[in-house]
């Protein structure tokens, strides 16, 4: 019996530069998701919806490192401690939003404010929890993560001492809006060129909408501050999502998309090549 072969042609370049721009754009939208790499020399808060209570409730993730451009002392808690703010404290560039970080049109009141931050793995919210663990880098996952430090109550580190970060200042001011971090037990003191590290995760009584979305840089120059940073623009950055962090499975979802897209369009000319050259 004779057994009839077949050839399968070679792909039309329409359709490798088809299969190619649909390979970047896939390319593309994955990189876009995933987060931006930070520099060594950057201090980072990054802000989210709680998942547990997106209402009420706000994520702070703290990370990154810098060096203290004069000595100072980061102070805590306790009332009428909120001046000279540059000693722990930082007003925001002009460049974003006017410097204003947080939303007038809330309901609720950031003006020269002192509020508790409540460590996350000491909390109930079990799907922040879940969240954070999830991203924290294991089996080559690609999408958002967090280093396992982040697993950690709120901390800053400068020199030899550290403190946790038991409360943050907020003050909706006329001018730039400033935050600030505040410790618990003692002040924090610090000396010029001392490396500066914070780490951790925690929750603040404040939804989301009390901050305007994106990415705020510290003003830079004596006295904006903070003091605990370098001296530099974006020294300090803080980065407000307005989403909650999303689910590894959402990732999951959208790369299998595209994949399948990918595979029906590329069937498709090749179906469309071959009865074209039959």
């Amino acid at each position: 019996m004779k057994i009839q072969s077949y050839e399968v042609p070679p792909p039309p370049a329409s359709l490798n530069r088809k299969s190619l721009a649909l390979g970047v754009f896939v390319a593309t939208t994955l990189l876009a998701l995933a987060p931006l790499e930070q520099s060594q020399a950057q201090l980072y808060i990054h802000i989210y919806p709680s998942q547990d209570s997106p209402t009420n409730q706000t994520l702070w993730i703290f990370s990154g490192s810098s060096t203290a451009k004069n000595s100072s002392t980061i102070r805590t808690g306790a009332p009428n401690s909120n001046s000279p703010a540059v000693w722990d404290s930082w007003e925001f560039s002009a460049s974003h939003n006017s410097g204003n970080f947080f939303n007038v049109n809330n309901p609720n009141e950031v003006d020269d404010v002192i509020a508790s931050l409540s460590p996350l793995f000491s909390s109930s919210n079990s799907k922040d929890i879940a969240s954070v663990r999830a991203r924290i880098p294991s089996g080559g996952k690609t999408n958002i993560t967090f280093l396992a430090s982040a697993t950690n109550t709120p901390t800053i580190t400068i020199g030899s001492g550290n403190r946790t970060i038991a409360h943050l200042y907020l003050d909706a001011d006329n001018g730039p809006d400033e935050l600030g971090i505040r410790v618990s037990g003692s002040n924090l003191s610090y000396s010029t060129g001392n490396s500066s590290t914070w780490v951790g995760s925690g929750i603040l009584n404040k939804p989301i909408g009390d901050f305007h979305a994106g990415t705020f840089n510290n003003k830079v120059g004596t006295p904006n501050g903070p003091w605990f940073a370098a001296n530099s623009n974006g020294s300090m950055r803080v980065v407000v999502n307005s989403q909650i962090i999303p689910e590894p499975e959402e990732y999951a979802l959208l790369f299998g998309l595209f994949a399948l897209v990918f595979v029906i369009v590329q069937r498709r000319f090749l179906q469309k090549h071959t009865e074209a050259s039959g």
